[in-house]
């Protein structure tokens, strides 16, 4: 496959854009900027880019079969009413750990809702990733991350694939449908620290990784099953935090990015850093899975 050429979808100097999700319902790309507290939706139709200020860093956005919008913010998990903008606090996975916040998301074919923390002060390394389920209730599935990234599941419902970002690692698990459990953890590929550090992540009908690489400039593919890195596709922003798929066919890929973490001189020389991007591929993504529970 030949690397095509990165469109701006939406030019935005976002500080930290992240959490990309295609609604395939309303045919909206929903993001977030996590230090602006923003929710956006985008529409490219219009290519307009509706912003919802939720009041506190947030990490991810999720859809749910109920109509409503579920969050991940820095004090925890959150409903948002996308019709009147009002936020109905669920639970924090974390209280007590003020220098942890949440960051990626996404529900597993199930309906639940699997988040992860980002621990912001070092050398405390003790977040974690989460389960929400239908019932509201809360489980840890995970311990000891440093910070929680792209998460995915196989299109047989077998495979869990997850990144904590500094590790340069993605890791494999045998998944549990029924239970959620994860067991049998493996490397399925190490980043070379020389293409980035691996962040956001979707994956496409042929269960193949679309890894978006911060400090790296670029897009991944990559094979889980040999670990081999298939195509490079270069983001005329260096920080590169997430990757959707998305439009009516699920051809198109939607690339998030930052300003976050440049230089003056940097971000002069990225005036497109913060935007969001989009391309055409040869391949699809699969639909985004939604949240099944209700606010209480």
């Amino acid at each position: 496959m030949t690397a095509p050429t990165v469109d701006v979808a939406f030019a935005c100097p976002s500080e930290l854009g992240e959490g990309a999700i295609w609604d395939e319902r309303e045919q909206l790309l929903y993001w977030v900027d996590i230090v602006l507290n923003k929710v956006y939706a985008y529409n490219p139709a219009n290519r307009s880019n509706l912003a919802y200020d939720v009041g506190e860093s947030v990490g991810t956005v999720v859809l749910t079969e109920a109509g409503q919008l579920l969050l991940g913010l820095r004090s925890g998990i959150a409903w948002l009413d996308r019709h009147t903008g009002k936020l109905t606090r669920l639970v924090d996975p974390e209280p007590g750990k003020p220098h942890t916040r949440l960051n990626d998301g996404k529900c597993d074919p199930q309906g639940r809702f699997w988040v992860g923390s980002i621990c912001e002060r070092e050398p405390q390394f003790d977040g974690g990733l989460y389960c929400l389920d239908h019932d509201l209730s809360l489980k840890q599935r995970l311990s000891g991350i440093q910070c929680s990234n792209g998460l995915v599941w196989s299109k047989k419902e077998d495979r869990f694939y997850y990144i904590d970002t500094p590790t340069q690692e993605i890791w494999g698990f045998s998944y549990d449908a029924q239970t959620g459990n994860l067991r049998d953890k493996c490397v399925v590929a190490t980043i070379p620290q020389q293409l980035g550090c691996p962040d956001g992540m979707t994956i496409d009908e042929q269960d193949h990784l679309w890894v978006a690489l911060w400090d790296g400039g670029k897009v991944i593919r990559v094979d889980p099953q040999t670990g081999h890195v298939e195509l490079e596709i270069p983001v005329p922003a260096r920080n590169v935090t997430s990757v959707a798929f998305g439009g009516r066919e699920l051809n198109q890929l939607y690339i998030t990015t930052a300003r976050a973490g440049l230089s003056p001189e940097a971000r002069a020389d990225q005036p497109l850093a913060g935007s969001l991007f989009h391309l055409t591929l040869p391949c699809r993504g699969v639909v985004a899975k939604r949240f099944g529970g209700r606010v209480s």
